[in-house]
């Protein structure tokens, strides 16, 4: 089953079996964002996932999660996406989780039926970047879905059955509007009660426009400090009742993990160190390794 490059998934993915539902993204229009750019979003046809999913079964028997790809696999209808769900469900019996990248408007544009039937059969995690819960934020990097799309997206499918691993991008804001980027994206969360958490560095990609706007003095970066300090900031505001938190991923400058609210005065006991200089940082060279 070969998979058409370039593909991204989520790190606690690795151990997954990845299913090309789709390719690219429907949207692709993040400033951040230049996985999807050279790559066209299509709708895989049945027949090609049937098939893949068949020599999966063979090669993979033992296969107890999968990942639905590409960026944007729940732009795919019920009627198509639910029959895949049961084929998976039906070639691998150790099988307990299928999760999907998803957008907002993946959620909203569901009725309550549709999202409860996706939870029935086998879609128990989907990964949804919220990026920013400040709308200025957003609007300034062209995210399409807005940050009261992405609590509604949030507190909807977790009504349903599906559990939300939100995503958080620490200095998007740049320098000018990292207060409302800090401020707004506490109010978010609270508002959404993820199950995961993730937050996860700004880093630029060659070729997109924040990039460009970044080299050009248009956008104004956050540096180590900073980046640890909105970390901080955000992590204090936040009054989750039940939430796994990463703070792991390779372009962080700090690793956390922890489980919300139990761990929070040791995670911010952990930052307050590195805000003090009293924890080595990631060295530079090894941060998006």
């Amino acid at each position: 089953m070969p998979l058409i490059e370039p593909i991204i998934r989520p790190p606690a993915e690795a151990d997954s079996l990845l299913l090309q539902v789709t390719t690219g993204c429907s949207a692709n229009s993040c400033t951040f964002c230049g996985v999807y750019r050279q790559k066209p979003f299509a709708v895989m046809p049945e027949v090609t996932v049937f098939a893949d999913i068949a020599d999966a079964a063979q090669d993979y028997p033992e296969t107890r999660r999968v990942f639905l790809l590409d960026g944007d696999a729940l732009a795919v209808v019920n009627a198509r996406l639910l029959p895949v769900l049961d084929t998976l469900r039906a070639s691998f019996a150790r099988l307990s989780r299928v999760a999907s990248y998803a957008n907002a408007r993946n959620i909203t544009t569901r009725s309550d039926d549709e999202l409860r039937e996706l939870a029935a059969h086998g879609l128990k995690l989907i990964y949804l970047g919220l990026e920013s819960g400040s709308q200025q934020v957003l609007d300034s990097c062209r995210k399409q879905a807005t940050a009261d799309e992405m609590v509604e997206a949030v507190r909807r499918a977790d009504a349903a059955g599906i559990k939300t691993s939100a995503i958080v991008l620490l200095g998007l804001g740049g320098k000018e509007l990292s207060r409302e980027h800090v401020t707004d994206t506490i109010a978010a969360l609270n508002r959404m009660q993820p199950r995961y958490l993730s937050f996860l560095s700004l880093m630029f990609i060659p070729g997109t426009p924040l990039a460009q706007a970044a080299k050009s003095g248009d956008f104004a970066e956050l540096d180590a400090q900073e980046l640890l300090q909105e970390a901080r900031d955000i992590l204090a505001g936040l009054e989750l009742v039940r939430t796994i938190f990463r703070c792991d991923h390779a372009s962080n400058h700090l690793a956390l993990a922890g489980n919300l609210p139990t761990d929070k005065a040791n995670l911010l006991a952990q930052l307050d160190a590195a805000l003090a200089g009293e924890t080595s940082l990631r060295p530079w060279f090894m941060r998006g390794l």
